[in-house]
């Protein structure tokens, strides 16, 4: 509990100070994919629900860094305002028995939240915000009522050579992040509400199994600097630090630390080329094992503005155990993986991401783990109002030595759905998600051992947000 409160205060803190520091309007980046995997690996898709996807007409270029924490875009809208936006939601969420649950049939839980997404531009520098927070209201007693919190926090600065960035995303919720609000709203931090304030943030501790015990809380900052070299070339450093904690015993609790060091050089307009080192230190709360991970990958990247962002990546792997498991304390292997954005004109967009590299074990073993995760999105208007998307993910975990005892564990999210505004201020939408996990776990050390099922959900969200309130 005295961790927990810590990072709210710790939180807290950062937003009071970001918003009180006087900073110079700078484009903003619609879109954004909200983080989720590890340290160095690319955030899963967003999957908030707009009803409105911007014209690559009015889009200027992604100026991201190949080689940096964030993921690429499609482009960035340049906003003549700050402004900021409150708004409410409800959600109510029916799924069939999931593990531990009290019930011998369908259960219901009931999400309220205030959401609100804020952004103010100075003439060099950006700041923008979205939050989520209510309360939950479960039929299932093993559940039982309860809160959930999310909020994004990036603070960006730009000079004639110079970008630096700073990054939070805290999140406290009652399941995993992996599939968690089944494509809608609720998933995401400010509710998804406006379509111009970025979801910002990456998640280094980011937990893909479904059924570890009770609530859980994750925070994660990066700070990044870029520096341009010439009208071709950069280079960039970021450094990261994250947590993962729950709030009922059972799970393993982990710290995650990590650094990067890019270079990036631009072919021609659409295309570019790096090379980055990148290093993540895991650590267990009461438990002497550490994990140091060390990872060279050469990257390649290709943008075409309101069209395509393409990037990929890949090299050897080095991993360093601090308590040697079975005589051996490294494992030599590789890492890497890819992403890929595709806009239609106006009316939508699709993505896939993939990502192979050392985890820190999901709560559920202090050997780490090594992680395959895929995650595929796809958005499209349909009519003059209707939007209908779907969603998959998977993540496969396994044991990163071949002399440790071999645990493995694939979890699946697939799922689907439509929205649609009722008129400018309110939103509705309605999604189904079936989450599969099996297991075949024989030496790991958290709750979530030895378990395989399927859970089913039905979500519906209603939203309602003001205008945006201009600032200035």
């Amino acid at each position: 509990m005295k961790h927990r409160w810590t990072t709210y205060i710790s939180v807290a803190g950062l937003l009071a100070a970001l918003l009180g520091s006087p900073a110079p309007l700078r484009a903003q980046d619609p879109g954004d994919v909200p983080p989720k995997p590890a340290a160095h690996a690319y955030p899963p898709l967003d999957t908030t629900t707009t009803d409105d996807t911007p014209s690559p007409d009015t889009l200027l270029p992604d100026a991201r860094p190949l080689t940096g924490v964030q993921n690429q875009t499609l482009g960035r809208i340049e906003s003549p305002h700050s402004y900021w936006e409150p708004g409410f939601s409800y959600s109510n969420t029916s799924q069939s028995d999931n593990p531990g649950s009290s019930t011998n049939g369908w259960s219901t839980t009931s999400y309220f939240a205030a959401n609100v997404s804020l952004l103010e531009s100075w003439r060099a520098a950006q700041l923008a915000v979205n939050y989520s927070g209510g309360g939950e209201v479960s039929t299932d007693k093993s559940v039982g009522d309860g809160a959930f919190q999310q909020l994004g926090v990036s603070q960006s600065f730009q000079w004639a050579r110079w970008q630096v960035l700073l990054l939070d995303n805290f999140s406290y919720l009652p399941t995993s992040e992996f599939g968690f609000g089944g494509g809608t709203g609720l998933g995401t931090a400010g509710g998804g509400i406006s379509s111009g304030v970025p979801t910002t943030g990456t998640t280094s501790n980011y937990q893909t199994l479904f059924d570890a015990v009770g609530p859980r809380y994750t925070d994660n900052f990066t700070a990044q600097a870029v520096y341009l070299l010439s009208p071709r070339s950069s280079m960039n450093v970021s450094g990261t630090y994250g947590i993962l904690r729950f709030v009922n015993p059972g799970n393993i609790d982990t710290d995650n630390s990590g650094a990067s060091l890019g270079y990036n050089y631009q072919l021609n307009k659409t295309d570019t080329i790096g090379v980055v080192y990148r290093f993540t230190h895991f650590s267990y709360v009461g438990d002497p094992q550490t994990i140091d991970d060390h990872s060279f990958s050469f990257a390649y990247g290709k943008k075409i503005t309101g069209k395509l962002a393409l990037q990929v990546y890949g090299g050897p792997d080095i991993t360093e155990f601090g308590v040697p498991i079975g005589g051996q304390s490294h494992e030599v292997s590789a890492s890497g993986g890819g992403s890929l954005l595709y806009g239609f004109s106006n009316r939508g967009s699709v993505g896939l991401l993939y990502s192979h590299q050392v985890t820190g074990g999901s709560g559920v073993s202090t050997a780490g783990a090594e992680t395959d995760q895929v995650t595929g999105n796809i958005s499209h208007a349909v009519g003059r109002v209707w939007r209908v998307q779907g969603n998959v993910g998977y993540a496969r975990n396994r044991s990163i030595l071949s002399s440790a005892p071999q645990t493995s564990y694939n979890t699946v999210y697939v799922g689907g759905g439509f929205s649609r505004p009722f008129g400018p201020n309110a939103n509705f939408s309605f999604a189904y998600s079936g989450n599969i996990q099996t297991s075949s776990a024989s030496g790991c050390m958290g709750s979530a051992c030895n378990s395989t099922y399927t859970e089913h959900q039905l979500v519906v969200t209603v939203q309602w947000h003001t205008r945006p309130l201009v600032l200035r």
